[in-house]
């Protein structure tokens, strides 16, 4: 397992240690010990969540606030995403700002998404599974949201707006400088 830093503090690349041979290959995709030993970060994953979406879909900007705040692991078991994390930490330097990776089943790259961040991701092959863990479980009334294309972070999700495919929900979020409940 190697660790890099994010310009965005505490956001960080997981980057596992895969072993190939003749029959394929083998990774640990998660290991309490070792995350620790390596970020520092000790508290328990208590959900795992997955989904499938096929090309253009986005899902996002989402957060969860208050005691329901979560930090997530996430990771690409199928297919290719561009994984979004915007800083909505009000005191912090980086607030506002986004840090975007490519996350594939090939890369076996995770990304830990700390709480004080909104997350999304838009699925760039056919068909894209997508697993994470989450270190709170979630409360609907927690939840909060940024609109995908707010001028004010101007998130670069490398496709046309009409190739995006976005749920309604996600498409009357507020702007980041509309937001009640932030950190």
């Amino acid at each position: 397992m190697k660790i890099e830093e994010t310009p965005l503090q505490g956001c960080l690349l997981v980057h596992d240690t895969v072993f190939n041979d003749e029959r394929g290959y083998f990774f640990e995709g998660f290991n309490a010990q070792r995350f620790a030993k390596e970020t520092g970060i000790t508290t328990p994953f208590v959900q795992d969540n997955q989904s499938r979406s096929t090309r253009g879909v986005l899902r996002g900007l989402h957060f969860q606030t208050g005691e329901h705040a979560q930090a997530k692991l996430v990771r690409v078991l199928r297919g290719e995403v561009l994984d979004v994390a915007v800083d909505i930490r009000r005191d912090s330097p980086t607030f506002g700002q986004y840090y975007s990776t490519i996350l594939s089943e090939t890369s076996r790259t995770q990304l830990f998404v700390p709480r004080g961040f909104a997350h999304g991701f838009l699925v760039l092959s056919d068909v894209a599974d997508f697993f994470y863990k989450c270190d709170n479980y979630y409360n609907k009334a927690s939840e909060g949201g940024i609109i995908y294309n707010d001028p004010q972070i101007n998130i670069n999700w490398q496709m046309q707006s009409d190739e995006l495919i976005i749920s309604e929900k996600d498409t009357v979020l507020p702007l980041l400088a509309d937001q009640t409940k932030l950190f």
